[in-house]
């Protein structure tokens, strides 16, 4: 203990004498970094000698944070507390002991001060907020620091150490990350604590409304603990009626500008309180505040958008007779405040800026706090004077033009017989059959008739390979293209079609065909009278020029065209007969003879695909 006392008198950074001074007392087996006992040691050592020091400067009426400070060379040196403490911070942060001591060491600091000089305590941490902030530290810490600040808020009064209040909730807002969950309320639970206490009886002798006072401060205890509304009917029955007497009063009482330029906003701000006061002799004063109305109606405001914000279970939700009693109260509330002199418009706007931005905090606490941090990405190093220039591919993207390069170098690849497979028509209709099947018990959310693909390609392979299933899809829908022999008794016979059937649809189909067949040989037998008359008008034609002047006759023949003779047509005929290949001849005979039985093309072709 004594060689730290020396410690704290020598002049100089910690940096320089630090790890030195504990190698001495404590002779650790590592020269740089302390064992688990070894930091034990240390601490009781450190604590010892801090209480030391404290008792001291209680002893001398000095302030802590002071003692043991002197003037050397015109300028201020530190108390004997903040050298230690500077001393153990540099070793905590050069992980040169343990991390946590120093959070240790203060929180026993705050706890044997006074408030007057937890101020000047608190200050010291504010002024190494940054080293305290390191990860190796924060880690280590964290706990600590969160329950000495809780217990210096416990301490402090709310109304006399607002300021100081602040500075705590402020250092812990920067010291935590904004995603530490120790420092969110998850659960939403409510200050029920904060009471506002106001009479119950009149007083004697002064003309107040007392209803009207008794039925405004009663708002509070319903401000003060939201979710009641919402559980009891009755409750919010009775905040409404109340809600719409003080605002009828409002209405009543409006304010003049000049009233509202006569309040001093700075001024005011400057010398606010936490509560305002609740006696029955101010209440009419009060009411002639804006500031007094501004708040009244900005805690109505709050509770409106906490009774309808998002996230909640379906049994925490308002009903819809209250949600449209939540609206009209809520536009009478903004129609005030826009009235509040002064600038009320601007105030309002500026209030419905921070209730739609808080939105986003409760959605977020919602979601269970999820990080803000994200890791950076990781900058590739680009060359100087390089322009990275997006891939172009052959065929458009990657994967064709690696499928293309992919049969480049297997020439083999699209003659191959296993490239494509197609399955049998059995195997493939095996899951519906399956999931037709009743006792599987798959439901139907699950069948595979809803995926439009399977149903597609399987149509596809039936027209294929099963025309008689493929028929019954116009029928039976995709299940009755199922191969009857996949399926159970039971649901086989609900598809397979029934003899009687067979016969009808094949008399439909003959009696389909006979009329057709009938018309056919109607006009087969007039075309062919007519082409025999048109031939013989034609060889009559020809013969009448054979018996005039040969020259008049070439004549006519060179007007018309060349039109050949009677011998002319017999010998091209026969030319042609002769050039024609066998099984055109073939194909003309099996026509002349279809021709004298009375046969028609349209029969030939029917009788073909039959």
């Amino acid at each position: 203990m004594e060689v730290f006392k020396r410690a704290i008198l020598e002049p100089g950074p910690p940096e320089n004498f630090a790890l030195s001074t504990v190698q001495e007392v404590i002779k650790p087996q590592k020269q740089t970094k302390l064992a688990q006992d070894e930091n034990q040691l240390l601490e009781n050592i450190l604590r010892a000698l801090l209480q030391e020091l404290a008792a001291a400067a209680v002893q001398s009426g000095e302030p802590i944070m002071q003692h043991g400070q002197s003037v050397d060379d015109s300028e201020i040196a530190q108390g004997h507390i903040p050298r230690l403490l500077d001393i153990v911070l540099y070793l905590c942060e050069k992980e040169h002991i343990e991390g946590g001591m120093i959070f240790q060491l203060l929180e026993d600091l705050t706890e044997m001060s006074t408030m007057r000089n937890c101020k000047d305590i608190f200050g010291y941490i504010e002024s190494k907020q940054d080293i305290l902030g390191k990860q190796e530290l924060f880690a280590r810490g964290k706990l600590v620091m969160l329950r000495t600040c809780n217990q210096l808020l416990r301490r402090l009064s709310k109304a006399n150490d607002v300021v100081f209040c602040g500075r705590i909730l402020m250092f812990l807002a920067h010291f935590f990350p904004l995603s530490e969950r120790s420092a969110v309320n998850i659960k939403g639970v409510f200050n029920t604590s904060n009471e506002t206490s106001y009479e119950r009886d009149p007083p004697a002798g002064i003309a107040v409304d007392f209803n009207f006072y008794k039925t405004f401060w009663s708002l509070q205890e319903c401000f003060c603990n939201p979710p009641s509304l919402t559980n009891a009917p009755t409750k919010w029955q009775k905040f409404t009626s109340s809600l719409m007497v003080v605002l009828s009063t409002f209405e009543a009482q409006p304010l003049s500008d000049e009233e509202g330029d006569a309040i001093n906003m700075e001024e005011e701000a400057a010398n606010f309180g936490i509560k305002y006061l609740t006696s029955s002799k101010l209440m009419g004063l009060e009411l002639k505040d804006p500031s007094f109305r501004r708040h009244i109606l900005v805690q109505c405001l709050i509770l409106f958008d906490y009774l309808r914000s998002p996230g909640k279970n379906e049994k925490d939700l308002p009903s819809e007779s209250m949600q449209e009693e939540i609206k009209s109260c809520e536009d009478r509330v903004k129609k005030l405040l826009e009235m509040t002199p002064p600038r009320g418009k601007d105030f309002l706007n500026k209030i419905e800026h921070i209730l739609e931005r808080e939105k986003n905090w409760v959605w977020w606490k919602r979601d269970g706090c999820p990080p803000f941090e994200k890791q950076p990405m990781e900058k590739k190093m680009v060359q100087d004077g390089t322009r990275k220039r997006r891939p172009r591919w052959r065929l458009g993207n990657k994967e064709l033009s690696q499928l293309w390069k992919w049969a480049d170098q297997n020439p083999n690849a699209l003659t191959d017989p296993q490239r494509v497979r197609t399955p049998a028509v059995v195997e493939y209709w095996k899951p519906l059959a399956e999931d037709m099947d009743v006792s599987a018990g798959i439901e139907d959310d699950y069948h595979h008739k809803n995926n439009r693909v399977y149903c597609w390609k399987g149509l596809r392979f039936s027209a294929r390979q099963d025309l008689e299933g493929f028929s019954r899809f116009t029928d039976h829908g995709i299940e009755g293209v199922v191969p009857l022999e996949l399926l159970p008794h039971d649901v086989r016979s609900k598809y397979q079609a029934k003899p009687n059937e067979r016969s009808k649809r094949a008399k439909k189909e003959e009696t389909k065909i006979t009329p057709q067949q009938a018309e056919e040989n109607q006009i087969a037998t007039p075309a062919s009278e007519v082409d025999g008359e048109g031939t013989r008008g034609d060889l009559e034609a020809t013969a009448t020029p054979m018996d005039t002047d040969p020259k008049i006759a070439a004549a006519v023949n060179d007007s018309q065209g060349g039109t050949p003779t009677l011998d002319e047509q017999l010998k091209q005929g026969s030319d042609t007969d002769i050039g024609a290949e066998p099984g055109q001849l073939e194909a003309d005979a099996e026509a002349e003879a279809g021709m004298v039985d009375g046969e028609t093309d349209a029969e030939v072709d029917l009788d073909t695909v039959g």
